[in-house]
């Protein structure tokens, strides 16, 4: 399973972008960076791949400054934390 993120270089345009999809129905979910995404430390955005040409279009129209949008596959391990 792959899961988008929107990377931004600061807090502000995250925001921007957060408030913007709002508006325009999208469903997104405030994150932190994944590590595989960047080393910075942040917020981004994870969002759904079938909205990823409406965020574009928004992030052009609006002039809201991303670093960019990451694919990270998901490695769900079911033992993680398990100690006995």
């Amino acid at each position: 399973m792959i899961s988008y993120y929107v990377l931004f270089p600061n807090h502000d345009n995250g925001m921007r972008l957060y408030r913007e999809m709002k508006e325009n129905g999208l469903k997104c979910t405030i994150a932190p960076t994944p590590r595989e995404a960047s080393k910075c430390c942040g917020i981004s955005l994870l969002v759904k791949k079938e909205d990823l040409g409406q965020i574009r279009q928004i992030v052009k129209e609006k002039q809201i400054e991303i670093l960019q949008i990451a694919e990270i596959k998901k490695d769900i391990d079911p033992n993680r934390d398990r100690y006995c």
